[in-house]
């Protein structure tokens, strides 16, 4: 992990620990280290109100997601939120990774090419974090990002990396916390992830409201556990394309609501662009709306390109937030800027 120290002249540095650390890694911390100061002055004609950018895997469009670079670079892009995708290693500790398995992300294969399941994967579930550990992570498309020599990272570690950053330039990141296959990890290990999750964060002091953490989920049973149980911490509901739930049993137990962003509009003829009305029924029952996911290169069915899926996530339907692998052009368009 790398730590970020005040010398006694007053004067910034970057002490890496990490002896294995890629050196282009540690090159970007350093810039973003001489050069972020600048990025973090707002501009003063503020378009779309108070809509939060939330970096998806950290800034994953341009790094390797959720490496410790893409982390830094979402933090240096003023992301209001970074996410964190977790699963439990075999010996319970929490890791960022986005899948169940480990073979679209690392390079698994090369180092414990006998440890595959029979269904020829790799769990995340059958590996030490000491083992974990000795992995380099890989770009899901390999002509575009293949390996970067950064490794996995450990929750709790990411969490003190980003409060490192925080402090370094007098900021405030949430943390957007999902958990990967509650139910698998509950037939797995005999435990709840959500519970697991909550004596990490209590362990950390990490702040209970919601601008300093949000936890979601796609499988409800282990959202509502969590609310029954006293969780302090506001819970978001991660739901898929075809919605055909009660929005309002939802705002029982959730904060928030995270929808695809195609599920929000239509575009009808004459190349209108409407609301389906779907962020309408959930602000009236008092739910956030954090749609997912703003890519550069992939548009919802209703938008012809990001500026226009911007312009009508902020500021036609007003969410209160969106997940996208771009955190610079998010905060561009938010904040009202012009690159």
């Amino acid at each position: 992990m790398q730590n970020i120290e005040n010398t006694k002249s007053g004067s910034k540095e970057l002490v890496i620990h990490r002896k294995r650390w890629f050196q282009p890694v540690a090159n970007v911390l350093v810039a973003l280290w001489l050069f972020a100061p600048g990025l973090g002055v707002l501009d003063s004609a503020i378009v779309f109100g108070q809509t939060k950018v939330i970096a998806h895997r950290g800034a994953s469009g341009y790094c390797v997601e959720h490496s410790e670079g893409a982390k830094a670079l979402a933090h240096a892009q003023r992301a209001d939120y970074i996410e964190q995708d977790v699963v439990l290693s075999k010996d319970r500790v929490f890791v960022v990774l986005h899948d169940l398995t480990l073979d679209a992300t690392t390079n698994v294969k090369a180092i414990y090419p006998e440890r595959a399941r029979t269904d020829g994967k790799y769990y995340v579930a059958d590996f030490t974090w000491d083992e974990l550990k000795e992995l380099e992570l890989r770009g899901r498309v390999a002509d575009k990002m293949g390996g970067c020599g950064q490794r996995i990272m450990r929750l709790d570690h990411e969490i003190t990396f980003l409060r490192q950053l925080d402090r370094a330039f007098h900021r405030k990141t949430g943390l957007y916390i999902e958990l990967k296959g509650a139910g698998f990890h509950k037939k797995e290990f005999g435990v709840s992830m959500g519970d697991e999750l909550l004596k990490v964060l209590a362990k950390l002091e990490v702040a209970s409201d919601p601008e300093s953490c949000l936890i979601q989920c796609f499988e409800p049973d282990e959202l509502v556990a969590l609310h029954e149980n006293g969780c302090p911490y506001k819970l978001i509901q991660l739901i898929g394309d075809r919605y055909e739930g009660n929005i309002d049993e939802l705002a029982k137990y959730a904060y928030g609501v995270g929808p695809p962003v195609n599920l929000l509009a239509n575009k009808i003829a004459g190349g209108k662009i409407v609301s389906s009305g779907f962020v309408e029924r959930a602000k009236r029952a008092g739910l956030k709306v954090h749609p997912y996911t703003v890519r550069l290169n992939m548009q919802p069915k209703w938008s012809d390109s990001i500026d226009e899926t911007h312009r009508v996530l902020a500021d036609l339907l007003k969410v209160d937030g969106f997940f996208t692998d771009y955190p610079d052009l998010g905060r561009s368009a938010v904040d009202g800027h012009s690159k």
